[in-house]
Formats: structure tokens, sequence, C-alpha cells
């Protein structure tokens, strides 16, 4: 893999992950907010329904390296029903260097489910590792699962800005990944509670009328500042690290 941006030479995805220090950056009011995705070149989020098929295993080590940071990870319920999610971080070792480094072991993983409707048979459910906590509008009551679960009522619908407030002063959540899907990167963004945002630009086309990047989002000029541009020629994709300009 190549840097290209800032000072070029070759690097690894662990060697750019291990030096990213995001709890550091929290906010006292929320976490310190970073996304990640995958990308087409004409702009889609999935192809088939998933977004799993646009990135390469080296997507796969970015997003797994981006976990390991954070104390915390989102995700909608659209992005739970299609990919299925399991335990966040599987690799003994990776837990080991978070408890090092004075993260929980098992990153706290966050769902936002309007209507509660999740697939409970998912391994993430059934597996009982770590901890989840769903933010929701619903009434209805949570069935019993292995993992453990708390579940954050807003009856008059899901407001993030409190949310992420919750997680910052009751959960102690300081860094905190999202991934999607697109509707909620949307969300976050137009809230203003994005940092940062990771994207891999991968050489493919999806064509047809999938999601792109953001849905529902109203036609605004938002400023960002490329942080790293990384360059894998194996694939030819390209991994950007953008900031938020405030």
């Amino acid at each position: 893999m190549q840097r290209l941006i800032p000072d070029p030479g070759e690097t690894t995805v662990a060697e750019q992950v291990r030096s990213l220090d995001l709890v550091s950056a929290s906010h006292a009011e929320r976490p310190y907010v970073i996304t990640n995705f995958a990308l087409t070149l004409d702009g889609h989020a999935t192809i088939h329904g998933r977004s799993g098929p646009i990135g390469t295993a080296a997507d796969t080590a970015m997003l797994v390296g981006l976990r390991t940071r954070v104390d915390a990870v989102m995700i909608g319920a659209g992005t739970m029903r299609a990919e299925g999610y399991g335990r966040v971080i599987r690799d003994p070792q990776k837990r080991a260097a978070r408890e090092r480094e004075g993260l929980p072991h098992d990153p706290l993983m966050v769902i936002v489910s309007g209507r509660l409707d999740l697939p409970w048979d998912a391994p993430l459910f059934t597996e009982g590792f770590g901890r989840i906590l769903i933010a929701t509008a619903s009434k209805d009551d949570v069935p019993e699962t292995a993992t453990s679960v708390r579940v954050l009522r807003q009856p008059g619908g899901v407001d993030l800005s409190v949310v992420m407030a919750h997680l910052r002063t009751e959960r102690g959540i300081r860094a905190l990944l999202c991934e999607g899907g697109p509707q909620l990167h949307s969300q976050l963004i137009q809230a203003g509670l994005v940092d940062e945002l990771f994207v891999t630009h991968a050489p493919k086309l999806a064509g047809g009328t999938g999601p792109g990047l953001l849905t529902d989002f109203p036609a605004q000029e938002r400023g960002l500042e490329l942080v790293w541009l990384l360059h894998e020629e194996a694939t030819g994709e390209l991994f950007g690290r953008y900031r938020v300009a405030r």
C-alpha cells in the first residue's frame, strides 16, 4: 500500500490505524464520531443490496482496524438486517490490545431502529458477547437474547443528538464509529455530529439505482479536509480520510 498524502511512501493499513488517537479527541457533550463506508466509482454504497461486495480484504482490514480504535460502533436497522452482524471484534489478540490501551474488551454496539424490526436470530444477539444499546421510538418489548441488550426509548422519534449525549455522559463513550447505512450517515451529518469520514473508493461500477453515500440529504455545501489518501496497488482501491471543516 502506498501513502499518497500527506507524506508519500510505503505503508500498511495496520500502520495507518495505529496512528489514530480518536478517544482523546472526544467532545464534552458527545463522542468523537467517525464514519466508514465503501463507494463504487458511480457513487453506489451497495451492490445487490449489500456493501460487502464493493470492497476487498484491504477494505475489510481498514474497517476492522477502525473498530479497534473506538469505544462504540453504530449501525442502522437496515444495515443490521442486510449484513447479519456478529461479534464486532472476533480476533482475541485485537481485543486484548484494546484492553491494554484502556478501551473496553468489546466495543458497545449501538443500533438505531425506530420500529425495533431487527433480526433477533443474528449472531450479534445469539452469541452472548459484548453489549448492545438500541435507540428506538418503539414501545415493543425486546425478546430475550444471549447478548446483553439495553434500550434507549424516545417515543417521539429517535433524536441522534440525544443518543450521542447519552452515550457520552451516561455510558462514557469517547469515540464512536458509524458503519451506516446511508440514511444514518445522512442524519448524523445533517445534525452536525460527524467529525471524520473514512471512505474506500472502489474501482467498480454498480449501475442500477442503488443507494449512494447519503440519502434524503439537502443540497448544501459542506467542506472537508483531506487528511490522508492511500492507494492499494493490488486492487486499485483508494482510501481517503476526511475531516469535517468546522
